[in-house]
C-alpha cells in the first residue's frame, strides 16, 4: 500500500483524521520519530530542525547553508522511515518527499476561513481577530515549506492525490476516502517506486556530505547516476567540479557523476553594494586565523573591505578609534567570549550592528545573543553570499535606512 502524507490546514481536523487513518490501515505516524532520530544522528536540537523546515523571518533566520544541513539530516531520515510501508508523514515534513517517489499519496485536507475560524474559538478562545491571526499564522509556515521545495502555493491542487473539503466532509468520511485511495493500484508500491526511494536516501546522504564541505548544492540519484547541481558562485568553478565529483564517487552505488549549475545558482554583480554610497565599516572578529583570513579575502572579491580582530580584547580596543558599522562575531574565543564582546559593543557602540558567526552554538546562546541585540545568529560554514546580504541589511539598519 501507499506512503501517505497529509498536509492539513488548522483548525481542519487534521489530527482527528491521521488518528482515523492511522487506526484503520494499522499506520504509524513517522513525524515524531524522524525528528527524534535526526536529532540524536546529527546532535541538532529537534528545535533547530524544526526552525529550518519552517524558518523564521530575518533578522533571526539562520544561514542557507545551516539550514540546507538541517533539512538534508531530515531528509535522510525521511528516506531511512520510507523503506517499509505503512508510514504517514504529516504536516511540513511531507514537503521533504521528492515528487518522483508514485507510491505516496499525498493529501490535503483544508476548510474555508470561516469554518477553521469557528473551530479555532471553540478550541483557543480569543476574539473573531486573534484566529483569524493565529489561522494566517499557521497558513504562512506552510507556504514557507512548500515555497522552499516546490515552488508553488501551499493550496496549489496540483501538488496533492486528493483534497478533501473538510468544512463539507466528517472526519470518518474523509478517512474513508484516503483508505480506500491508499490502497488503490495508483500508488501501489512498485520496484521502480522503491528504486527511487533509494536514491533519495543516496542523494541525501551525499548532499550531507557535501553540504558539511561547505557546498552549496542540490542532488538526484538514479540508479547510480548522481547529479549535483552547484549554487555557489566560486572563482574556480572547474576545480569545485572536480572535488565534489571526486567526493560523490567514493559513495558506495554512485557509477557515475554530472556536475551542473543548479536552479539556486546566481552570480554576484560586480559590486552588490552599488547602491550604498559610503563603504560599510566592516569588522571580523574570530581567533580562527586561517578562517577569517579568508572570509576577508572572500569579501573583498564582493567589494567588501573588511579589518580583522583575533579576539574580543582587540576588537574592543580596535572600536575606540575606529567605530565599524557591522561586527562579524565569534562565539567561543579565548579571553572575553564571543557573548561578554557583544554584550560590551552594544552597550558602549548602540549603533553598530552585530552578526553571530559560530560554528559552535547552541539554542540558549543564540537567545541569549538575541536579547542582547545581535542582528542575526548564523552557523557555520556559511555561504559568503548569503552572509554578504545579511550584512547588507544590517548596514542598512545601522544606518536607519530600514
Amino acid at each position: 500500500m501507499a506512503i501517505i502524507a497529509i498536509v492539513f490546514g488548522s483548525y481542519c481536523h487534521g489530527e482527528e483524521v491521521i488518528a482515523r487513518v492511522s487506526k484503520q490501515l494499522d499506520y504509524k505516524d513517522i513525524v515524531s520519530r524522524l525528528f527524534n532520530i535526526t536529532s540524536q544522528r546529527y546532535n541538532v536540537s529537534a528545535d533547530q530542525l524544526l526552525q529550518s523546515l519552517v524558518p523564521p523571518p530575518p533578522p533571526v533566520a539562520k544561514s542557507l547553508i545551516a539550514q540546507e544541513l538541517d533539512l538534508a539530516y531530515l531528509q535522510t531520515v525521511l528516506a531511512e522511515l520510507m523503506e517499509p510501508d505503512k508510514a504517514i508523514i504529516s504536516g511540513c515534513p511531507a514537503f521533504l518527499i521528492p515528487a518522483n517517489i508514485s507510491h505516496v499519496l499525498r493529501v490535503c485536507l483544508i476548510a474555508d476561513v470561516a469554518h477553521r475560524r469557528s473551530n479555532s474559538l471553540k478550541i483557543d478562545g480569543g476574539s473573531e481577530d486573534d484566529a483569524t491571526a493565529r489561522i494566517k499564522d499557521d497558513d504562512l509556515k506552510l507556504a514557507t515549506c512548500a515555497a522552499h521545495f516546490s515552488h508553488r502555493p501551499v493550496y496549489d491542487e496540483s501538488l496533492y492525490d486528493i483534497v478533501i473539503p473538510m468544512d463539507q466532509t466528517s472526519v470518518s468520511d474523509a478517512a474513508a476516502i484516503i483508505c480506500e485511495q491508499a490502497q488503490s493500484e495508483a500508488v501501489a508500491t512498485t520496484e521502480r517506486s522503491r528504486e527511487a526511494v533509494a536514491g533519495f536516501r543516496l542523494a541525501s546522504e551525499i548532499k550531507v556530505a557535501l553540504l558539511q564541505k561547505g557546498w552549496r548544492v542540490e542532488v538526484f540519484a538514479e540508479a547510480g547516476h548522481v547529479i549535483v547541481g552547484i549554487n555557489d558562485h566560486v572563482l574556480n568553478m572547474k576545480r569545485l567540479q572536480t572535488k565534489i565529483e571526486r567526493k560523490v564517487m567514493s559513495f558506495p552505488g554512485v557509477t557515475e557523476v554530472t556536475t551542473k549549475l543548479g536552479s539556486k545558482y546566481s552570480p554576484p554583480s560586480a559590486n552588490p553594494w552599488n547602491d550604498v554610497d559610503v563603504p560599510p565599516r566592516i569588522l571580523l572578529v574570530d581567533d580562527e586565523k586561517e578562517f577569517v583570513q579568508t572570509l576577508s579575502e572572500r569579501l573583498r572579491t564582493r567589494s567588501l573591505e573588511s579589518t580583522i580582530a583575533y579576539n574580543g580584547e582587540q576588537a574592543l580596543e580596535m572600536l575606540k578609534s575606529d567605530v565599524a558599522d557591522v561586527i562579524v562575531l565569534d562565539l567561543r574565543m579565548p579571553g572575553i567570549d564571543g557573548i561578554e564582546t557583544l554584550r560590551r559593543v552594544k552597550k558602549q557602540y548602540p549603533g553598530v550592528e552585530v552578526i553571530i558567526l559560530t560554528g559552535h552554538g547552541s539554542k540558549r546562546e543564540q537567545e541569549i545573543a538575541e536579547e542582547l541585540g545581535a542582528f542575526a545568529y548564523l552557523q557555520k560554514p556559511v555561504n559568503v553570499n548569503e552572509l554578504a546580504r545579511v550584512m547588507k541589511a544590517a548596514y542598512m539598519r545601522a544606518k536607519g535606512k530600514t
